[in-house]
């Protein structure tokens, strides 16, 4: 039996954190340099290691490993106070999706995300979804989400002793960035008009399949037995 690799993005294709993340992001930099204004700094689809990175150049420091860790954990530990008190929520059809795949011996779920690991557990445990996941590429492993697939790749083989061809791996996102990060590996690109990005701007992109949403458990399995 042939099996697939599905990697996942987080922010905006399975959940929204109801504006945890920004803020989290804004009290640290506010907490460390005295101003949480980030306007100008790109915060979709880029990985939490660049954002940091991003805000150290704003304020003139060099972005060495310390800072930048310094910072992420700062960012982290207030993300865990403000995951209960907003309004996030899974967005529609996810449950169902997960519970589908999961269900299916051929399919592999796992994460490939900008979120560092830790962030990414603190937001899929608080909506009840880390379960899924077997393991991940983040953050942590490269500040450019270009690099992550390869790092998804070991992952996967070390885990399943299968190497895993790029036309079946397929990383479902919400960006630019996520079709992106696919195409530097060959993979299929999955992206879900569920973000900030309209379907018109994902097009634009050329992804290999594009969804509205993942309501239709059915359809999405269509594409990924394509």
């Amino acid at each position: 039996m042939e099996k697939k690799l599905l990697l996942f993005d987080i922010d905006g294709t399975l959940l929204a954190s109801g504006g945890a993340g920004i803020r989290a992001l804004e009290a640290a930099a506010s907490e460390q340099f005295g101003d949480g204004n980030l306007r100008g700094i790109e915060i979709a689809g880029r990985t939490d290691s660049l954002i940091a990175r991003q805000v150290l150049a704003r304020h003139g420091r060099e972005a060495t490993p310390e800072r930048i860790a310094s910072f992420v954990d700062c960012y982290l530990g207030y993300l865990a106070v403000l995951l209960p008190q907003v309004e996030g929520r899974l967005l529609p059809g996810v449950v169902v999706l997960l519970e589908t795949l999961k269900a299916r011996e051929d399919f592999i779920l796992a994460l490939l995300t900008g979120n560092v690991a830790r962030g990414a557990e603190l937001k899929l445990a608080h909506h009840g979804v880390w379960h899924f996941f077997e393991f991940g590429a983040f953050a942590d492993d490269h500040h450019d989400r270009n690099e992550l697939g390869p790092f998804a790749q070991r992952r996967a083989r070390e885990r399943h002793g299968i190497e895993f061809p790029p036309e079946h791996i397929y990383i479902l996102g919400d960006t630019p960035h996520d079709i992106a990060c696919a195409k530097a590996i060959g993979a299929r690109a999955v992206a879900v008009a569920t973000g900030k990005h309209t379907r018109a701007d994902l097009a634009a992109h050329a992804p290999d399949f594009l969804l509205d949403d993942f309501r239709d458990a059915a359809a999405v399995l269509r594409v990924l037995e394509a």
